[in-house]
């Protein structure tokens, strides 16, 4: 009776099988054939897979992978920011007693990480920002303490040590590069100038060198709070009201065609001011007070570059 059974329920699958009906088809309608090898089903779901919200978009598995080792691969910086940096100034003494954990992570820049190739302009940048602020710490803990006379700079500068930004070479992601070449090639190609604003040069007048890494997955509040940091702080933009003028970093000249590129079309274009000057206002505006952006636009001022403070950020002996 049993075996009887059994001979049935195999027959009646056998039927629905070559009738194409076979359960577990989900709702897919007769005639949509699956793709070959489709989880062995002979009919697929009737929408397509790019819709299907348990379905990733094509290449998003891949992307999330490569952020994710992105993550891990900048945690030890995290953790040496974290330690040995506070509102922008570095222990260079400390870290350099301690520096195992820089050496590494500066070694482990030499290789092209995995699925470069494929990452998004936020990775790139991200890498690229964590990679030029970890090899001007390692270039200063390698010359600590620093004790020159080059005229022009103080003793204790990193433009004592020769070819700080423009001869000394390193081995980023396989390529060969000065710090000059990293801000100028490979941070200026992705096409937002407020990474200059982010880069810590190893001196007061930069801006502030943050206690964490860069982040893909931050990375649009990570640059805000960049921006708004240099309109608030007088070593960013200071606005005096008195003389009647704005005094700007020098940063923004150093890097004046990327930023006219980006931000001088946005506003102030009938105002009378320079392209550079647009660039920088619009730049700035959102992050000022109420009364600093009626004092702007009553537009009397003259705008001026402050000289760039090339003391090193160094807090080791108390603050600069």
């Amino acid at each position: 009776m049993f075996r009887s059974v059994l001979s049935a329920i195999a027959a009646v699958l056998a039927a629905l099988i070559g009738a194409g009906e076979l359960l577990g088809t989900g709702n897919a309608d007769a005639g949509e054939l699956a793709a070959p090898g489709a989880m062995g089903r002979p009919y697929a779901a009737a929408r397509p897979a790019a819709s299907s919200p348990a379905e990733p978009a094509p290449g998003a598995a891949s992307v999330a992978a490569s952020a994710a080792v992105q993550r891990a691969a900048d945690e030890p910086l995290d953790r040496i920011l974290n330690l040995y940096v506070r509102d922008g100034l570095v222990y260079y003494r400390a870290l350099r007693a301690e520096r195992t954990v820089l050496d590494r992570y500066v070694r482990a820049l030499r290789e092209v990480p995995a699925g470069f190739d494929g990452w998004s302009t936020g990775q790139r940048i991200a890498f690229w920002l964590n990679a030029y602020n970890a090899l001007v710490l390692r270039t200063v803990v390698a010359h600590y303490p620093i004790r020159g006379d080059s005229p022009g700079y103080p003793p204790d500068s990193i433009r004592q040590i020769p070819g700080a930004f423009e001869g000394i070479t390193h081995t980023v992601a396989g390529r060969e590069l000065t710090l000059d070449a990293i801000e100028s090639s490979a941070l200026a190609s992705l096409g937002d100038p407020r990474v200059f604003l982010a880069l810590g040069r190893g001196a007061v007048g930069s801006g502030r060198l943050r206690s964490e890494a860069y982040s893909a997955a931050r990375l649009e509040e990570q640059l805000a709070a960049v921006v708004e940091e240099f309109a608030t702080e007088p070593w960013g933009v200071a606005l005096d009201r008195l003389a009647d003028t704005v005094r700007v970093s020098p940063i923004f000249g150093w890097r004046r065609e990327a930023l006219i590129r980006a931000y001088a079309d946005r506003g102030w274009t009938d105002s009378g001011r320079s392209p550079i000057e647009r660039a920088v206002l619009n730049l700035i505006e959102s992050s000022l007070f109420p009364s600093e952006r009626a004092f702007l636009a009553q537009n009397t001022f003259s705008f001026e570059y402050q000289e760039f403070d090339w003391r090193l950020n160094d807090l080791t002996g108390g603050r600069p």
